[in-house]
């Protein structure tokens, strides 16, 4: 009893630490709030937000004496440099020195440095931060009474009197959805009782990089002004000003810009990505959580020669896809968004791996680089082939469309016919690494690779049926599937540092995180040992599962499957509890507000794929869909004691857009589906039952 109460002890602290320091604060569903106290800096974070034709990396803080600091590095993918591999897009950072000169009253604006040194006699506070889809920065500016000197500033009527000013400030950063060009926006605001000039000074300035360093080059990088000059503001009027920045082919001609067209059109497209699948729980900070991971993910998508696809991001990984990222992690969440752009990023990944299919089964390579026009394979046979028929078995089922279906197919199967070939004398799948590609060991054969090639051979079973291959082809796969799961069990099960657990190769002997993905897959036999062991002190730490018991390194990826697979095995109470510990840390805490990739690699950048992991943890976990024909779908709803009611709203997939709501009703669950506000299908089940809807 006493070591049973010490566990829980260890819980609870774990769970605490997890969600303490919660700097930002919700500020609507999709939005959230830093207010700036001197108690809470200096502090500075970076995020990344992208388009199209361009992703920007922002670094941002607070110093000391309350400054803002911001760095803009600006990624743009379809512009190659050398080397044109994996790292080729052409990139360059701005910082704050860049900017043109502004003015108040002739005294240079807070904002402006002369020669590296700042010379304003104005003083601005930073107020608040928001991030929104954007980046935006509220400040007052007012004259430093310390510094007046009347030779800067305007006289009233001719008098001695120097003139006391109010100017409030809105800053707002954010990248165009589909064009190389990155925003800057100045909203100046006149708050005092006497007119204010504001001047901004023109600037046009041009980086011609040197074709020896480019692809097709020369590129232009130009950082330009909008609306640059002096205007005379009465009291509450306002002006806008802009810094734009944006990559040019050689030939290009410099084009007209229209901020208020690409602010809204900006706008329009996070709008557009938050009407999809909109999870309505009564916490509000997952259901926020949710609806910027649905952001982070989908606005990473790029325009390349090779057509549109989806990207990680972070400074590194651009004008490529992976096979975990983009085949095993983002694809099979985007079918149930139903993003039209997103679903042409899809088709476009698995088309691009398919190109590698070959008859002496060599395996496809792990990432396809620069535009599509290269790859990278330099880890070997990580499961790739596992990761893609996984993900793309899932995609073709849920997205519901047999012309698509019909194209992926042979996809499907020749990665499934590769897995096959690599069975080990024991059944299970050898590959030569993982996806960690040797930064920790993975032996001969992986837990995680046999778990995927598992799950696709069942999904592959029931996409055969409804494409019509023949009954013996996806009987095989059935059977294949069930002797793979006694091999699993046989190979991987053992005790691992007191825990009946899972080896994560053979001569394994240190938990590790990646034991949660049988659980993803409804291999639940040692599910209770499983997840003791997960939520551990050996594994658990403040920032999530630590990879190896005993390392300070954690890859926020095996986080959301451990957080998934507790919610399939039935765990709910237990999962709930550390997924609002998660995601307040990683919404509200001292950086946000998506997943991250990992620490200390990386410096916890924000990759795209990670937050289609966070957004399945609900889809798959807590809501339990899993797709078994183009119209048809299991559910295992896992809804918390303290939560009435949860739903799932515009889920555009399975050839439709309906609801799932989720009711207690009596001890018992109420599942209501709903298409164009009207109820096509009402059941009543226990809890924990999984039922079968055809829509």
């Amino acid at each position: 009893m006493r070591k049973l109460s010490l566990f829980l002890l260890l819980i609870t602290f774990y769970i605490q630490a997890f969600s303490q320091q919660q700097r930002w604060s919700l500020s609507g569903e999709n939005e959230i709030i830093w207010k700036i106290k001197n108690e809470n800096i200096p502090h500075s974070d970076h995020i990344e937000m992208s388009g199209e034709g361009i992703s920007a990396w922002l670094q941002y803080g607070i110093d000391t004496t309350g400054k803002l600091q911001i760095a803009r590095t600006l990624v743009f993918p379809a512009f190659r440099t050398v080397p044109n591999d994996t790292h080729g897009s052409l990139m360059y950072t701005f910082s704050d020195n860049d900017l043109p000169r502004f003015f108040i009253n002739q005294s240079p604006w807070k904002a402006s440095t002369f020669n590296g040194r700042r010379t304003s006699d104005q003083l601005e506070q930073i107020n608040k931060i928001l991030l929104n889809g954007s980046l935006e920065i509220e400040s007052r500016t007012a004259p430093d009474r310390r510094k007046m000197n009347s030779a800067l500033h305007d006289k009233v009527s001719g008098s001695n009197e120097q003139i006391m000013y109010t100017v409030d400030v809105k800053r707002k950063l954010f990248p165009s959805p589909d064009k190389p060009l990155f925003v800057e926006k100045f909203v100046f605001r006149n708050i005092s009782e006497q007119p204010v000039r504001i001047t901004m000074e023109a600037l046009h300035r041009e980086i011609m990089l040197d074709t020896a360093i480019t692809v097709n080059g020369p590129h232009r990088i130009i950082e330009s002004t909008i609306n640059d000059g002096t205007v005379s503001l009465k009291p509450k009027d306002s002006v806008v000003f802009a810094v734009v920045y944006y990559a040019l082919h050689a030939a290009q001609n410099i084009p007209e810009i229209n901020i208020s067209t690409e602010e809204n059109a900006r706008r329009l497209r996070i709008s557009d990505i938050l009407s999809h699948l909109q999870l309505m729980t009564p916490d509000t900070v997952l259901n926020t959580a949710f609806n910027f991971a649905k952001i982070r993910t989908t606005e990473s998508i790029y325009a390349t020669k090779n057509g549109l696809m989806h990207g990680p991001g972070g400074l590194s990984y651009y004008a490529a896809i992976w096979a975990n990222d983009q085949a095993e992690y983002a694809n099979p969440f985007f079918a149930f968004l139903g993003d039209d752009v997103a679903n042409n990023a899809v088709m476009n990944s698995f088309r691009l791996f398919a190109k590698y299919m070959n008859p002496a089964f060599k395996p496809i390579p792990s990432s396809i680089v620069a535009e599509g026009t290269d790859f990278w394979n330099g880890a070997g046979d990580r499961g790739d082939q596992a990761m893609i028929a996984y993900g793309a078995s899932r995609f073709a089922l849920a997205n519901g469309n047999i012309d698509s279906a019909k194209i992926l197919w042979p996809l499907i199967e020749w990665c499934l016919a590769y897995s096959k070939r690599h069975l080990n004398t024991e059944g299970v799948v050898s590959s030569d690494c993982d996806e960690l590609e040797g930064r920790f060991p993975a032996g001969s054969a992986n837990l995680c690779t046999s778990s995927l090639y598992y799950d696709a051979l069942i999904s592959a079973s029931m996409l055969g049926k409804v494409i019509g291959l023949p009954k013996t082809q996806t009987e095989a796969y059935n059977k294949d599937a069930k002797k793979l799961r006694i091999a699993i069990e046989k190979y991987f099960g053992g005790n691992v540092e007191g825990f009946e657990t899972y080896r994560y190769f053979k001569e394994n002997t240190i938990l590790r995180s990646w034991i949660c993905v049988p659980l993803t897959v409804g291999i639940f036999e040692r599910k209770e040992a499983t997840i003791n062991a997960l939520f551990s002190p050996r594994l658990w730490t403040e920032d999530g599962l630590a990879t190896q018991a005993g390392d300070k390194t954690f890859w926020d990826r095996s986080t959301l499957y451990a957080l998934r697979g507790v919610f399939s095995a039935g765990e709910t109470e237990k999962a709930l509890q550390y997924l609002k510990a998660y995601s307040s840390r990683r919404l509200l805490g001292n950086h946000v507000p998506y997943p991250v990739e990992a620490y200390p690699e990386g410096n916890q950048r924000h990759l795209a794929a990670e937050s289609a992991l966070y957004c399945r943890i609900y889809i798959e976990g807590l809501f339990g869909l899993r797709p078994t024909s183009f119209r048809t779908f299991s559910c295992t709803p896992r809804l918390p004691l303290a939560w009435p009611k949860m739903e799932l709203k515009h889920i555009r997939a399975f050839q439709n857009d309906f609801d799932v709501t989720v009711e207690r009703v009596k001890g018992k669950l109420k599942i209501f589906i709903t298409s164009n506000k009207k109820i096509v299908r009402e059941m009543l089940i226990n809890e924990g039952d999984t039922i079968s809807i055809q829509l």
